[in-house]
């Protein structure tokens, strides 16, 4: 991979978590990067846009990412991803577009609320090949080393085979050291008992109020070729997604 590919670094947890951080850095040894990423938490935004609201862009001058420019928005994952090629890269192309480190997974349909995964499928949209990175734990200072080793390997090897047209990787590792890897497809699962009743006083006037919360169920436990199943094996899962919806059995 040559040192002059223009790659831009997003995420969805917002600026200075550690995930994004070492993302970042690991990623200068592959190319030129450009880091644009929400000013705050945006997890479960999907691929969602700022519709109704003004995005705004700011430059952080003083950080500590070997070299990298590194900006900052209001707006959703999805956002900076426009913003990236509209604005900051509007007449030289970016070559690679790389989301994360998540902190929590996106294996399985968590991909589908994922600002992470958001983010790379509005850069398939837009031809640019992407990849997301998840470590299976949200806490903010989840042990990231036995990770690191991965991110530049296979990265960069994905990059090199070539990322088709309108799909991206979403690539999901377990908390710990890593035994493998392995191709998967998305575990069928669901979420159960997502609402959790508010205990605090209601504002005036609201009849009920919950806190999104509940357990992810797997409905195929003892499938070997899922990406639940390598994470809770130790494995790194790479799952290939496409922007096309078309359920082309239906046909």
């Amino acid at each position: 991979m040559a040192k002059g590919l223009n790659i831009v670094v997003v995420n969805d947890d917002g600026w200075g978590t550690a995930g994004i951080r070492l993302l970042a850095r690991e990623m200068t040894k592959l190319g030129s990067v450009t880091v644009i990423a929400p000013d705050g938490p945006r997890s479960g935004y999907g691929a969602s846009i700022s519709v109704a609201n003004p995005i705004y862009l700011r430059r952080i001058e003083e950080h500590d990412l070997n070299g990298a420019d590194v900006y900052t928005t209001n707006g959703t994952p999805a956002d900076c991803v426009k913003i990236a090629r509209e604005i900051l890269f509007p007449d030289k192309p970016i070559d690679l577009l790389v989301s994360g480190i998540n902190h929590g997974s996106n294996a399985a349909i968590n991909a589908i609320y994922s600002g992470t995964i958001g983010a790379c499928l509005v850069a398939a949209e837009k031809g640019i090949p992407a990849v997301g990175w998840s470590i299976n734990s949200h806490a903010m200072d989840v042990d990231l080393h036995w990770l690191q080793p991965f991110l530049c390997e296979v990265t960069q090897h994905l990059f090199e085979e070539g990322i088709a047209p309108r799909t991206c990787f979403n690539i999901n590792a377990p908390v710990g050291e890593i035994e493998g890897i392995r191709w998967t497809r998305q575990c069928a699962g669901h979420w159960a008992n997502e609402l959790d009743p508010m205990k605090e006083p209601l504002p005036e006037g609201v009849i009920n109020g919950w806190r999104l919360a509940g357990a992810f169920v797997s409905d195929e436990p003892d499938a070997t070729d899922t990406d639940i199943w390598a994470m809770e094996h130790q494995l790194l899962a790479i799952t290939p997604l496409s922007i096309d919806l078309t359920d082309y059995g239906s046909l």
